[in-house]
């Protein structure tokens, strides 16, 4: 059975949210403060968090941030009065896996924290040892990436997100489409995505303003360029067909 914590300071969500990841066969526990809410976390080691973002004594964000900082990846899904897509950016961007804004339902609810807690269909455990493309070399065992003097360590996500467009270079992928067969998500806010490529980039490009390794093609995606390739058409590795179109980048 499966553990979820649930933190939220309306008691009238926490019971409901509770009641329906029992029915679920879940078992959850719930707190209505950062304090109690981290608290529980560090103690009781959830397999996963749904958070309110505003919380008594101290916001959602700060306790998400803490825990990152520790090493914590256990998969968190956001919960928010918030809408706009500045507001989801920020809050992915400190960590969290998935965002929900309120009102909501709590069915959709449970089954976005099921998806969390499935491995997706490109399970990084199950990527190759090591992987070569385009001047990067990942190594799955250290969990790193290196890309001409620049080596960075990686979150699982972010690696296997990596490692997807390493094995399949200068062909583009949108957001969507990454999110169903890296995240393993039918449903889920593609933000997440946008978010782990910037995360990649910071780590791997000597200019993430200008981003020479993973590359976004108009109205086509996401591509790792590899040597020889280049994303405005022009040559191509041998083997490997480029793919026209203009750069931009999100």
């Amino acid at each position: 059975m499966t553990k979820v914590l649930v933190v939220d300071d309306d008691a009238l969500i926490v019971s409901s949210v509770a009641a329906y990841l029992t029915s679920a066969g879940h078992e959850p526990r719930t707190a209505t403060d950062a304090v109690e809410g981290e608290r529980m976390w560090r103690t009781w080691q959830p397999d996963a968090v749904v958070l309110d973002v505003l919380l008594p004594g101290s916001s959602g964000l700060e306790m998400l941030t803490r825990r990152r900082r520790d090493g914590d990846a256990t998969p968190v899904l956001l919960l928010s009065g918030l809408s706009g897509v500045d507001d989801r950016i920020v809050g992915l961007e400190h960590g969290a896996d998935d965002y929900v804004t309120k009102p909501f339902d709590a069915r959709e609810l449970v089954l976005r924290v099921e998806a969390l807690l499935r491995r997706g269909p490109f399970d990084v455990k199950h990527a190759p040892v090591r992987v070569e493309a385009g001047g990067l070399v990942l190594d799955e065992s250290a969990r790193t990436a290196a890309y001409r003097d620049r080596v960075a360590e990686l979150t699982p996500r972010e690696f296997a997100l990596l490692s997807f467009l390493a094995q399949r270079p200068g062909h583009p992928f949108g957001r969507r489409e990454l999110l169903r067969r890296v995240w393993g998500w039918t449903f889920g806010d593609d933000s997440t995505v946008m978010v782990h490529i910037r995360r990649l980039r910071k780590k791997l490009e000597n200019d993430p303003a200008d981003p020479e390794l993973i590359v976004n093609l108009r109205g086509a995606g996401y591509m790792l360029v590899a040597d020889g390739l280049a994303a405005d058409g022009g040559a191509a590795a041998p083997g490997t067909e480029a793919v026209p179109g203009s750069r931009e980048v999100v």
